[in-house]
């Protein structure tokens, strides 16, 4: 019925099932329903249908008309799409040939400048901290050397923890820098030290530690200068200029001296004077024998050894460093030559007495440095040495015999 009613109405056999449906309805319809109520039932439907539709487009237009103009712009979208997937299609070869050429040139076998800087830049961060440390050394060295003289071992110690980086790291800019400014601190520190010896109360303790300090210096600065030699070197010329400059000292004493020698050649056999030269010499031999003796003992442990080491006998001038072998000859040439012109102008004999005791203990003090030069003496025109030195040791044993004396009974007792 609902096919012989499509085919009356002339409806396209294609339609689809819902019209086929609505057919069979009005086919199980009376006529009488047909054409009394169906058509107030399709108007009512219609306008509830149009009053849907108001309240769809009311609440969706904006939506619609937007799903409107993009469904118009489909097409075009579509349309470069399929041109940018043919473009994308052609580009996958070539960037597969460039990722194959990235992975070759920047592989870990290859040898890439930029990937070497990159790993350079990457082991520098990860030793930050220690750059830090290396870059704060010469400024740490500065500090401890400036703080002198607690800071002299600091100095030395961080100066060799420097060099031992330099001998680790030879090929390193930053290492050499840091080894140029320690060597400009170190030198500080050696010219500081070198003028610590030219004090005027130096005594042997400060002296050696700062002989010890110099000896591990000098070998770091100049490599091919033997300490050994080098240093009593130094040592002598610091401390021979300050004997000098105390002798200067002396200047006043000795100018009035002078002036009783030439009264002295004046006055001729009535001469009876020379208290002046009295004291001139004795000050004069009293600053002699302090500085010499240090000069020489500390030379001679500066050259290797302590004292105790050394055997001080009246020959042993052999056991002084070569650069010294010399040196207390020209010492006792001074006092040589300053007794042999102001002596003869002390006539009292018991004022030349009191200034040959004085040069006896020099002499005795330098003869156990293997420097006596008591020997000397006649030859400058002083013939009572002899009885001297005689009388001397003569005082001397009667001294000994009586200590000895002394000791005997307390030694019986406390047995």
């Amino acid at each position: 019925m609902a096919e012989a009613l499509r085919d009356l109405l002339g409806l396209d056999a294609a339609s689809g099932a819902e019209d086929l449906e609505y057919l069979e309805y009005l086919a199980d319809l009376s006529l009488e329903s047909v054409l009394t109520s169906e058509p107030r039932n399709l108007a009512q439907s219609s306008q509830s249908t149009l009053r849907s539709v108001q309240a769809l487009s009311k609440r969706s237009h904006k939506s619609m008309i937007e799903s409107a103009i993009g469904h118009s712009s489909l097409p075009g979208t579509i349309r470069n799409l399929d041109l940018q997937a043919r473009q994308l299609t052609a580009a996958v070869p070539r960037l597969d040939t460039e990722t194959e050429r990235f992975s070759t040139l920047f592989s870990k076998s290859s040898d890439n400048q930029i990937l070497a800087q990159r790993k350079e830049a990457l082991h520098l961060l990860e030793n930050a901290e220690r750059v830090v440390d290396l870059l704060e050394l010469p400024s740490l060295l500065l500090s401890a050397v400036n703080a002198s003289p607690l800071g002299y071992s600091t100095s030395l110690d961080l100066y060799g923890h420097i060099r031992r980086l330099s001998s680790l790291y030879p090929d390193s800019d930053l290492v050499r820098s840091v080894m140029s400014q320690a060597d400009n601190s170190i030198r500080q520190l050696a010219i500081d030290l070198i003028g610590s010896l030219t004090a005027p109360n130096l005594k042997l303790a400060a002296a050696l530690r700062t002989m010890g300090w110099l000896k591990r210096i000098v070998p770091e600065l100049v490599p091919d200068m033997p300490a050994e030699n080098s240093l009593p070197a130094v040592f002598l010329i610091c401390r021979f200029s300050n004997l000098i400059t105390t002798l200067e000292a002396l200047g006043p004493l000795r100018e009035l001296a002078d002036e009783e020698r030439i009264r002295q050649h004046s006055a001729g056999q009535t001469w009876s004077g020379g208290q002046q030269t009295e004291r001139f010499l004795k000050r004069f031999i009293e600053v002699f024998r302090e500085h010499s003796f240090n000069i020489i003992s500390i030379s001679k442990n500066a050259g290797g050894g302590s004292i105790a080491e050394h055997d001080y006998t009246a020959d042993n001038l052999g056991s002084i460093p070569p650069v010294l072998s010399a040196f207390p000859i020209h010492l006792v040439g001074m006092l040589l030559e300053t007794l042999r012109i102001y002596l003869p102008v002390v006539k009292d004999q018991a004022s030349r007495e009191s200034i040959l005791t004085q040069v006896l203990y020099c002499s005795g003090s330098l003869g156990r440095l293997g420097a006596d030069f008591g020997m000397l003496l006649p030859s400058i025109g002083i013939h009572e040495w002899p009885d001297l030195v005689k009388r001397h040791r003569l005082l001397a044993g009667r001294l000994e015999s009586v200590i000895a004396d002394y000791k005997a009974p307390t030694t019986d007792v406390s047995a």
